[in-house]
């Protein structure tokens, strides 16, 4: 605790702190609970905390730091153009490389933070667990150098091996969306993404989409809501659905159509985005939100399948 003390001491000096070859983290958070707990993490983690301070200041600050291994923002309440300022800011230092961040936000800022940080360098949760924060937080500062022979860190590393585990099955399960002996099959059968078939007919509706989406949810009534927790495929549907509506879905929408904990979600868009299957749309008139849509492939197989599903039920889905 001492130690971390001096550290602490040091960061509101300005200076930067380096010992060994630990990862170097700069912590901005709106209070001193945030910055205490993010400090935490970091020491718990192997790492070193180079600054720690409020979000005020904090995109000069951030211009001044000549190196760092990740950026932790841990924010409760909208700060404005400073935090604005602060995300722009990491974006472009994802952009060159610098180094990986991770942004805790509430749910009223999902949308912020998504329209402002979205480069897959940066992570996004909302209301994450303990086990959650302290396991992004690792992995992040993994990139860098983690050493692994730290004792105080034993009980994190089995929740990183999950998360990249999750990751990589969630990466093998949608390539055939884009390629694969699955994605040819169904392009055999698919016409136009916007759900109509040869000639005009419809395939589907978006009627039809919400009545199984309607259908989902129903279980929950049934059953714990955990046994049949699928976000990949409820956003599917959901973007689906309103592809056939022509509306937009905000990030903060797709959260709560996820019917999964909003830090959940988030790493299921960004998995999802990376990997080609949704498109981030900036919306022109408000810079403070991003739309998700479906790609055109994975627009495609989606009409496809339920096309193919409603032939298969003895009635329409």
């Amino acid at each position: 605790m001492m130690e971390m003390a001096g550290t602490a001491a040091a960061a509101d000096t300005g200076q930067d702190v380096a010992y060994d070859d630990a990862p170097i983290a700069l912590i901005f958070a709106d209070s001193d609970d945030r910055r205490m707990r993010a400090g935490e993490d970091v020491w718990s983690l192997g790492g070193r905390v180079a600054v720690s301070m409020p979000v005020i200041g904090a995109p000069e600050r951030l211009a001044d730091q000549v190196a760092a291994s990740a950026v932790i923002v841990d924010i409760a309440a909208d700060a404005g153009a400073p935090l604005e300022q602060l995300l722009d800011r990491i974006e472009e230092a994802a952009h060159a490389r610098r180094f990986a961040s991770v942004v805790t936000v509430p749910p009223a800022l999902i949308d912020l933070a998504a329209a402002r940080a979205g480069h897959p360098d940066i992570v996004l949760m909302c209301d994450p667990t303990p086990a959650e924060r302290m396991a992004v937080i690792g992995s992040v500062l993994s990139r860098e150098r983690l050493r692994l022979n730290d004792p105080s860190r034993e009980a994190v590393l089995p929740r990183l091996q999950q998360l990249s585990e999750e990751v990589g099955r969630i990466a093998h399960a949608l390539a055939t969306l884009s390629g694969g002996e699955t994605g040819a099959r169904a392009r055999g059968v698919r016409r136009e993404a916007d759900g109509t078939r040869g000639g005009g007919e419809p395939a589907i509706d978006a009627s039809q989409v919400r009545a199984v989406i309607r259908a989902r949810r129903l279980r929950d009534q049934y059953f714990s809501a955990d046994l049949f927790a699928d976000p990949a495929w409820d956003m599917l549907l959901d973007l689906t659905a309103a592809r056939l509506e022509r509306r937009q879905v905000a990030v903060s929408s797709l959260c709560i159509a996820a019917a999964v904990p909003p830090t959940t979600a988030l790493r299921w868009i960004k998995t999802l985005t990376d990997q080609g299957i949704f498109v981030r749309i900036a919306d022109p008139s408000d810079g403070r939100r991003v739309f998700i849509e479906l790609s055109e492939e994975a627009a495609g197989e989606m009409i496809a399948y339920l096309a193919a599903a409603e032939r298969m039920a003895a009635t329409p889905i």
